[in-house]
């Protein structure tokens, strides 16, 4: 077909193994602590939270980790996603750039997040733990657990941070459709969530908040999973299906690779999963991709957090973590892109940071939704609020090689849709919106 809008994979040509970037990093990654004793943690130290199919992946410095047949075949339906050429956004900035944006909306929950839900159910299932505990902050991750978690019956509890619970409640709604039960967190259902209130009684909640309360309620039950939507390295191995995808697909469309891409980042499963893949190729020296971080000005752990150990909740109950933090404290402004409200930044994303592998931008909200109303506009498509984070630096970029007399190829991961983030739109158009 001359000059394709879009590339499709074919079914079969779903990825059969998950890329581990631990086996390339030139040196290795620190490891997480246990809080009590501060040494390296070992396999039993996380029994009581993931099975242990789970744990055997966040400690593996395998290359290639083999997808169940099973989770496979719930990945068909919806992978592989998409890859687009965004001719139109093209044409109306009037650059010389070749724009590309890896579609991830299209899964049943409408983002990336499905892509570890699934596996984690899994995993779960295969051990017997069929109650599985988690938070969300804008409610993708827990409208994807939940659909996970329907198909091999379990049960799904779900801690949403209360400020999107109370500003989007279709992500309530969605969460529900799937059987999960949803709860504002903080709440007065665990002892952490009735301490987080006495002590911030007007709190608007946080990613960090939300995590405190769901460990402690699958702590106290054996049967029960804690299951975590960003961060964990077994969390970026699941998504590493993105990168995987789409480097098959530039091929189709001509290119040799992307000169640059731009990831959202909150907690990094998004920019891990589009962007490690790339960063494997630009190790071996097959590719000279520049990698960038899109970080919300409201929560921008890479561009002014500290690289430390520190907790991965706001309770101090997981463990160490070496990361860039703004501290397990840190309340971000109620900002719309509710997954990217998190105080810190994956561990291998830091790494990554941390080594110069990747760079690193905060984006203001009010420039995130004029980037994402101009990108809709063009292409169709209505992008999530977190998105639009990748979208705005992708653009800048854009203009900027317009400006310089030159054509990089720019790829974009759209992680997800937002038409569950209308209201936050409404705002924008109206006037009304404020960057914190």
């Amino acid at each position: 077909m001359a000059d394709p809008t879009k590339v499709f994979l074919d079914e079969d040509d779903i990825p059969t193994h998950w890329y581990n970037i631990v086996a390339d990093f030139p040196t290795p990654p620190p490891p997480p602590l246990h809080p009590g004793t501060k040494e390296p943690l070992v396999p039993d130290d996380l029994a009581a939270l993931f099975p242990m199919g789970l744990i055997a992946q966040e400690a593996s410095t395998e290359r290639w980790i083999e997808i169940p047949e099973k989770v496979r075949e719930i990945y068909r339906l919806w992978r592989p996603s998409p890859l687009h050429r965004a001719r139109r956004l093209e044409a109306a900035l009037g650059t010389t750039a070749r724009i590309y944006y890896k579609y991830e909306g299209e899964s049943p929950v409408g983002s990336h997040k499905t892509n570890s839900a699934v596996p984690q159910a899994y995993y779960n299932a295969q051990e017997g733990r069929m109650r599985l505990t988690t938070e969300t902050g804008a409610g993708q991750w827990g409208s994807a657990l939940a659909f996970a978690t329907q198909i091999f019956g379990q049960t799904c509890e779900v801690w949403q941070v209360r400020n999107t619970y109370e500003g989007k409640p279709y992500r309530r709604i969605l969460m529900e459709t799937f059987g999960a039960t949803v709860t504002p967190s903080p709440s007065d259902k665990t002892e952490v969530g009735r301490a987080l209130r006495e002590r911030f009684p007007d709190t608007t909640g946080s990613l960090g908040m939300a995590i405190s309360e769901a460990i402690e309620e699958a702590a106290k039950d054996p049967g029960a999973s804690y299951s975590l939507g960003s961060v964990l390295n077994h969390v970026t191995l699941h998504q590493s299906i993105i990168g995987l995808e789409a480097i098959k697909q530039l091929e189709k469309f001509g290119e040799q690779g992307p000169d640059l891409l731009f990831a959202c980042a909150g907690g990094g499963s998004n920019l891990a999963g589009i962007a490690f893949p790339f960063l494997r190729e630009n190790i071996e020296g097959r590719m000279n991709v520049e990698i960038t971080a899109c970080e919300p000005a409201a929560a921008p752990s890479l561009t002014q957090g500290e690289y430390r150990y520190d907790f991965g909740d706001s309770s101090g109950m997981t463990p160490l973590l070496k990361m860039y933090t703004l501290g397990n404290e840190f309340v971000p402004d109620p900002v719309h892109a509710g997954g990217l409200r998190y105080h810190g930044m994956a561990p291998l994303v830091s790494h990554a940071y941390h080594e110069g592998l990747m760079k690193a931008i905060a984006v203001k909200q009010r420039d995130a939704f004029a980037a994402g109303v101009e990108f809709a506009r063009a292409e169709g498509i209505v992008p999530a609020s977190e998105s639009n984070h990748a979208i705005a630096g992708a653009l800048a970029a854009a203009r900027k090689a317009t400006e310089d007399g030159t054509s990089p190829v720019i790829l974009i991961g759209v992680s997800g849709s937002g038409q569950l983030d209308l209201p936050a739109y409404s705002e924008f158009l109206a006037g009304n919106m404020l960057d914190a």
